[in-house]
């Protein structure tokens, strides 16, 4: 019975968060419309801190003094960086590009624990890393106009999600002990400083802050930094010690497809080799994780 219950809040916490994130790349567009792209990613980080501090603050002391510093540090690698990186990706590429990209965390969830955290080497961990990189090949290269440009805006995509790989290995080695809470809500308070010191520094707060466009863009990026970030980031860490580092990873299965719906209402064109360069990429995820799955059933 609890089994039942158990996969239940694991399917519902998994479709949950492809929602939410699916959605966040088209939130980022809207918020760039009348901000920077280093405005939108710092108010959606501030709002997020905003919201959680009052937890933050009742769960200051479940952080254990050593680990502290693991927490600032997963919240710069898993929500800070990304951030910015993923807004200043957007300003050249397709919200829905960004988000078929973000589908190659799995597979660098893999390389970053093979090469930092010490998993064992396997002939199919590697076969799937090809077989996405060979997807993440035909995804950039579908729309047939690319040049330099294209792809150094493309790579910033790509650095985040190396970056949330590293975070997922990161939490599942070193912060299991902690509740997911404690974790999500104490490392956004201690980016809260550094996004006010940003702000200023950008000119956010000389803008006509009641102008509409202004307030439009605002907004968009706080809803992204609530729901996208405080609210999802929460869920994932729930996910992250339910199910397992991979497996929490495999949310991005979902995401692409939500980008993709939202790029399509949007008017951006989507053509079939975009949509076979995601498909290979998901192929290589699967043929990344599937023997996981069998080799973890063995033993129960």
């Amino acid at each position: 019975m609890s089994v039942t219950r158990d996969s239940l809040i694991g399917g519902l916490v998994f479709t949950a968060l492809c929602i939410i994130w699916g959605s966040s790349f088209i939130l980022m567009k809207e918020g760039m419309k009348f901000l920077s792209p280093y405005q939108v990613a710092t108010i959606r980080i501030l709002s997020a801190g905003v919201v959680l501090l009052p937890v933050a603050i009742r769960h200051w002391k479940n952080i254990p003094a050593n680990k502290l510093g693991i927490v600032f540090l997963s919240g710069i690698l898993g929500s800070f960086i990304p951030a910015y990186l993923f807004c200043l990706a957007e300003t050249k590429i397709d919200s829905s590009l960004a988000g078929f990209l973000n589908s190659l965390t799995p597979v660098f969830t893999i390389f970053t624990g093979l090469l930092f955290f010490g998993q064992v080497f396997q002939l199919h961990k590697l076969t799937g890393v090809l077989i996405a990189i060979s997807g993440m090949l035909v995804l950039l290269f579908a729309k047939g106009n690319v040049n330099v440009q294209y792809f150094s805006y493309a790579s910033f995509a790509l650095v985040a999600t190396v970056l949330y790989g590293l975070n997922i290995n990161l939490v599942g080695r070193h912060l299991k002990e902690i509740g997911s809470l404690s974790v999500v809500a104490v490392s956004f308070a201690l980016l809260l400083l550094p996004c006010l010191i940003i702000l200023w520094f950008t000119g956010y707060f000389s803008l006509p802050l009641s102008q509409k466009g202004i307030v439009f863009s605002s907004s968009a990026s706080s809803l992204l930094g609530i729901m996208g970030t405080a609210v999802a980031t929460v869920l994932f860490y729930i996910l992250i010690k339910r199910s397992g580092g991979l497996f929490a990873s495999m949310v991005t299965y979902g995401i692409p497809f939500i980008a993709l719906s939202w790029g399509v209402l949007a008017g951006e064109t989507i053509n079939g080799w975009q949509i076979l360069g995601l498909v290979i990429i998901l192929a290589g995820v699967y043929v990344t994780t599937r023997w996981k799955k069998k080799e973890t059933g063995s033993k129960m």
